[in-house]
């Protein structure tokens, strides 16, 4: 069987975009891998060349510059980047595409949604969202940095941390407390533009064991005025939208975890069948094959229920708990699978100018982020 189906989801036109997107980051992106790790970020003619061929924001509507799809055609362009080894959420793109787009498209006013969305669209602006904070991260209610209004401005003050884009980001959403007092009733949106930002500042770009060509910074807000125009959505509503869009996270996470095992295991077994040990290929040894049968078990079981999830969510149906089984069962069989297919390349699969290498070093930060599987868990618990 293959190691990669054609999931129910996909119709004709977004296998073709997938082709295209795959043709994209193979002739636009990995010829410049090493470099974008030595440096720590993509290129910004990256981003723009990528807005002119249609992948990024391809579910915004055309109206807003975007490509008019659903998520569906966010998804396999993410899929094409990650199956690429280290090319994902290396490169950021559904970060912005897939998550700060949404939070626009889903919040923003008309005048915001007509302001932003065809930047982003174009590749000219970069979105980030900043929620995690140096001493909060899957723990939403403890963030500190406030945003208090005044006058025809809200005035920012504290630091976020292990932000995506962060570095290079015009357009950045920021979760905040408007009211401290307020409790999660008290937690706003707010879009900060960057350029000429006074008071803000990137600080470190940060050293990743994995996703290395990521940009990925400290942010710090000291007194930095934003218009109460850039208000997200209603004011005091921040916590509950960001709830809401986490599980769309959740379930981008799972479908790319997924993705990148079938990659994996298909790598490996191309590997073990050209590969010879002890006078035979390494595929015709029992253990090897029932390793990469393990492996197959993982990733097709797992693909049908991620599969079922988008398809909810696609219909406006997945609920926050499913999005939660979906992101900590994927991530961990993800982890799983890599981890097999490592053994079975031996010393080369320690080795980072194999691609199994690096899929092993980005697939560990997949079971923290979006709200780490032990957080998971309690949410998954509680619906129970």
């Amino acid at each position: 069987m293959s190691a990669v189906v054609r999931s129910s989801w996909m119709d004709d036109e977004v296998v073709a975009l997938k082709k295209m997107a795959t043709a994209f980051f193979e002739a636009e992106a990995l010829p410049h891998r090493e470099r974008w790790i030595e440096q720590k970020h993509v290129d910004r003619e990256f981003w723009r060349k990528a807005g002119e061929v249609g992948l990024l924001c391809a579910a915004i509507p055309q109206e807003y510059g975007g490509g008019g799809g659903t998520i569906a055609h966010d998804l396999v362009v993410a899929q094409a980047a990650m199956e690429l080894t280290e090319m994902g959420f290396g490169i950021g793109v559904s970060v912005h595409s897939g998550l700060v787009a949404h939070y626009l498209l889903t919040y923003g006013s008309e005048e915001q949604k007509l302001r932003w969305l065809p930047k982003m669209s174009s590749g000219e602006y970069i979105g980030a969202i900043a929620m995690t904070e140096p001493g909060g991260g899957s723990d939403l209610k403890s963030l500190r940095t406030t945003a208090i209004r005044t006058g025809d401005h809200f005035v920012v003050n504290g630091a976020k941390t292990f932000i995506s884009n962060g570095m290079q980001a015009d357009l950045v959403v920021l979760v905040v407390r408007t009211d401290p007092s307020a409790g999660t009733r008290g937690f706003s949106l707010l879009v900060l533009e960057t350029a000429g930002a006074q008071g803000y500042r990137v600080g470190r770009v940060l050293d990743k064991v994995g996703l290395r060509s990521q940009d990925t910074a400290e942010l710090f807000f000291d007194d930095v005025r934003v218009p109460t125009a850039n208000l997200l959505g209603q004011e005091g509503q921040g916590y509950a939208y960001a709830i809401k869009q986490l599980a769309h996270e959740r379930v981008l996470i799972a479908d790319g975890a997924v993705a990148v095992a079938e990659a994996a295991l298909a790598e490996t077994v191309a590997y073990t069948k050209a590969r010879n040990a002890f006078g035979a290929p390494l595929f015709d040894m029992q253990n090897t094959r029932f390793e990469l049968a393990q492996c197959a078990i993982l990733t097709r079981t797992t693909r049908v229920f991620v599969d079922h999830c988008l398809e909810a969510r696609l219909r406006g149906e997945l609920d926050a708990p499913t999005a939660s089984i979906a992101k900590a069962h994927a991530t961990e069989v993800q982890c799983e699978v890599i981890d097999r297919c490592v053994q079975l390349f031996g010393g080369y699969g320690y080795m980072l100018e194999y691609p199994i290498a690096r899929r092993y070093a980005d697939a560990r930060v997949q079971k923290i982020y979006a709200g780490a599987n032990e957080v998971m868990k309690e949410l998954i618990a509680r619906s129970l």
